[in-house]
């Protein structure tokens, strides 16, 4: 599903991270390490945000020659999500459902059962952290995508609504094969991600443990 090809990512010539030729196959996957570890900068590079050498590629499209149609492919809720505060919830949702080509009603379906509905078109300025957490995870599956990155998850998310969010995972991945990243410095509910299997990044390298 996912593939590596001599991907190095670093910062001001320190090495961060460098994963030769590796496949990571469709499941749902934990990513797990200290902090610093490069769990952020993997997601982002992989969601094609930060540059990098080397080259990653979902299936056959790669990120560097196909960018647009990569990008498609993927998306990425981050752990603190910022947005333009003077645009409204829905008008974000609506921008994305566009990029993303999400189906009809697709976008009203996650609003009302992220229960979003009450201020959905209030700014996005007099959002808590809370409201933009649902608010990304809203946008992380909108589309058709292959891919969902989720840093921090679990971050500031009500426990009604992380009921929600294990079931979108489990029905994402069972119906239509999506494939999920997830970096957690919290336990996941292993029972409630059944088949959720761990990649360690440990001396700036992943380790895959299934």
């Amino acid at each position: 599903m996912l593939n590596f090809n001599q991907f190095e990512k670093s910062y001001f010539n320190h090495l961060v991270l460098k994963i030769d030729n590796i496949k990571i196959p469709e499941g749902i996957f934990w990513i797990k390490g200290s902090n610093g570890s490069g769990k952020s900068t993997l997601l982002k590079a992989i969601a094609g945000i930060l540059s990098f050498e080397g080259d990653i590629a979902i299936s056959t499209i790669y990120l560097k020659n196909h960018g647009v149609s990569y990008r498609k492919l993927v998306n990425f809720a981050e752990a603190e999500p910022l947005y333009p505060e003077f645009l409204t919830g829905f008008e974000m949702v609506d921008l994305f459902a566009k990029a993303k080509g999400a189906v009809s009603d697709q976008e009203e379906t996650l609003i009302a059962e992220m229960g979003m509905k009450p201020y959905i078109h209030n700014p996005l300025g007099s959002y808590s952290s809370g409201m933009l957490k649902k608010l990304s995870l809203v946008l992380a599956f909108l589309g058709k995508p292959k891919l969902i990155l989720l840093d921090e998850p679990l971050n500031t998310i009500d426990v009604e609504s992380l009921e929600i969010l294990y079931r979108w995972i489990n029905e994402k991945h069972q119906n239509e094969k999506i494939s999920f990243l997830l970096s957690s410095h919290q336990p996941l509910d292993e029972l409630k991600l059944p088949g959720l299997k761990q990649i360690n990044i440990k001396d700036k390298k992943i380790i895959l443990n299934f």
